[in-house]
């Protein structure tokens, strides 16, 4: 009696750690369901939505501004075009090599630069220019919409070289839309998620970004040199897109000179950045604050083109020691005390 009674008891226990497997998995395959479900869209309280994420701005030290104040009626997204020649690796979207076309559609843009890379794409919003809302923005996600009203309200807050200002303010985007949405949705629900791992991705990607486009150059400086030919290049740079579409989650035949250039904008000194938020306690409003410090200490341009000895400031050499010299002012800036937030 006692040997069956032990079974029948291990019985018990085999089929309740059955049913507690059973359960445990049901609630991680919902989790993870959740985690790949496309996040969630704008309401259509986007206005109210719109107050909420101005009010986060402020306490962060942003400045109001007059973006997205009205709704479009003539634009649902704004075109995007620019071309460059396949023999040059452009810096950033700043480069001159690049020749962006004003208002093209996509029928157009494409017909432009024979044998060159076209790029054209839309966006939702235009920065520093009171950009209004649009339809694509109020009915897209609410993770994108979250980001582009704090990405384009800080373009207001700050006069950087754009190299440094587009990372800034990704910057700053990324982890303050993941503090607004903890703040207003609460930890782990479906909209902090979906927001928390936007940011996050984007965070990632712009690492991605930096280590491909470095790869590349890495093959155009051997063109430069001498060491391969324009037909070689081309060839190696083909074979290079087609492994570097997963790593920087494109699609095919999106990924060429100018868009990898265009995305390095925004990704070049992100890193960078990012460390400087972590050296200020990862404190979004001392890092607002800290960076409104720069801006006014930063060197005048034509104080980086007179120390260079810089004829054009629209020239590829200015624009690198722009940036390079606004670079140096942020490590200075760290050697002092860090500024509060007021």
């Amino acid at each position: 009696m006692g040997g069956a009674g032990k079974n029948v008891n291990g019985g018990r226990i085999f089929r309740l750690v059955v049913v507690l497997l059973l359960v445990a998995l049901a609630a991680a395959c919902a989790q993870l369901r959740e985690l790949i479900a496309p996040a969630p869209g704008v309401t259509g309280e986007w206005v109210e939505l719109l107050k909420e994420i101005r009010a986060y701005e402020r306490r962060i030290g942003f400045a109001d501004t007059d973006n997205f104040i009205d709704l479009s009626r003539e634009h649902d997204t704004f075109p995007v075009c620019g071309y460059a020649s396949r023999l040059t690796l452009p810096y950033s979207y700043q480069d001159p090599a690049i020749k962006w076309l004003d208002s093209a559609t996509e029928v157009q843009c494409l017909s432009y630069g024979p044998g060159a890379d076209v790029y054209f794409t839309t966006v939702e919003a235009w920065g520093e220019v009171a950009t209004p809302a649009t339809n694509a923005m109020i009915t897209g996600k609410l993770d994108r919409f979250i980001y582009l009203v704090i990405h384009e309200d800080c373009h207001d807050q700050f006069e950087l070289p754009y190299g440094i200002e587009e990372a800034l303010c990704d910057l700053i985007a990324h982890k303050g839309m993941a503090a607004f949405a903890k703040g207003k949705y609460g930890s782990y629900a479906r909209e902090d998620r979906a927001v928390r791992r936007y940011s996050e991705t984007q965070s990632r990607l712009a690492r991605a970004t930096i280590a491909q486009y470095e790869q590349l150059a890495r093959l155009y400086a051997r063109y430069e040199r001498n060491e391969i030919s324009s037909d070689a290049l081309l060839r190696e740079r083909a074979a290079f897109f087609r492994k570097a579409l997963r790593p920087l989650a494109w699609s095919k035949g999106e990924l060429n000179n100018v868009s990898l250039a265009t995305h390095m904008t925004y990704s070049r000194h992100y890193p960078f950045l990012e460390s400087v938020f972590d050296a200020l306690g990862r404190d979004l409003a001392r890092t607002v604050a800290f960076f409104r410090h720069v801006d006014k200490i930063k060197p005048t341009r034509v104080a980086v083109m007179q120390r260079h000895r810089i004829a054009e400031e629209n020239s590829m050499e200015f624009i690198r020691a722009y940036e390079a010299a606004v670079v140096e002012t942020i490590r200075r800036g760290q050697t002092t005390k860090p500024l509060s937030h007021r």
